[in-house]
């Protein structure tokens, strides 16, 4: 026979489920660091509305770590400065992040030496940066007790770094670049470049005298015209299917309209 539903049990459960959740949330709020509450963190700059969620990834080196304004690094994301902690890294900032950059959850930013990210750039999650490589010149001595090789990483502004990405000692990256998830950059990439594979290379570019190569296969996005309120774009994705292609039959019908209308030049 079926057992019987214990509703007092049932409530119980859900009253410490909400519980929990609210209390995590709250956990996440007063643990996350900006400026105006950094906890036991002392960043050498921080700038007005960044935030790093909490639980944060490993952190160390902060006096060398400057992060720009309106910054999201996300949950478990760790930034490092130095080979390890406690070190004296001189008179200059390690790791430079720029303004309204985001880091996507569990990424890793590991400066040995020099690594800048540009302003405007967005990580996707689990995105690892690395300006320090293991050597393997002596075949008799452990790889992991050779000293590295360290080679500085810049980002330029305005790059989208997807998913699993891997940035190497050494990689230059112009402004404007999509790096595809999952490729391992290393080198120079030009600028407005789409890069793609293990080892990656350019697999699309933009210059202004041939505009994109290969050409985009989709027409770019319409942005949303200014003025529309929310409440307006609310009411406009509850559409069905036939009412929108009617819409759009419409605004057509108008436009050939005006086009009648328009007098000859």
């Amino acid at each position: 026979m079926p057992k019987r539903k214990n509703t007092f049990s049932s409530w119980r459960r859900g009253l410490a489920q909400r519980a929990v959740h609210a209390g995590w949330a709250w956990v996440q709020r007063t643990g996350s660091v900006t400026a105006e509450h950094p906890g036991r963190y002392r960043f050498g700059a921080m700038g007005t509305g960044t935030r790093l969620a909490f639980p944060l990834g490993t952190v160390f080196g902060e006096p060398w770590i400057h992060v720009g304004a309106h910054c999201i690094v996300g949950e478990q994301v760790t930034l490092t400065a130095g080979l390890m902690p406690d070190l004296d890294l001189g008179p200059d900032p390690i790791l430079r992040i720029g303004d309204g950059v985001v880091l996507g959850r569990g990424s890793h930013v590991i400066a040995d030496t020099t690594v800048t990210i540009g302003s405007d750039c967005y990580f996707g999650p689990y995105v690892y940066v690395t300006s320090t490589n293991h050597s393997y010149d002596d075949p008799h001595e452990p790889i992991g007790k050779q000293w590295p090789r360290m080679e500085p990483v810049e980002i330029g502004p305005g790059c989208w770094i997807g998913t699993g990405a891997v940035i190497l000692p050494g990689a230059r990256i112009g402004r404007n670049v999509v790096v595809a998830a999952g490729a391992v950059v290393r080198g120079a990439v030009p600028d407005h470049a789409v890069v793609a594979g293990a080892p990656a290379r350019v697999v699309r570019r933009w210059t202004p005298a041939d505009g994109w190569q290969p050409p985009l296969r989709t027409p770019p996005p319409v942005p949303i015209p200014e003025g529309v309120t929310p409440e307006q774009l609310r009411a406009l994705s509850g559409l069905d299917e036939e009412t929108a292609a009617r819409l759009a039959e419409l605004d057509e019908e108008a436009a050939a309209g005006l086009a009648e209308l328009k007098p000859e030049s």
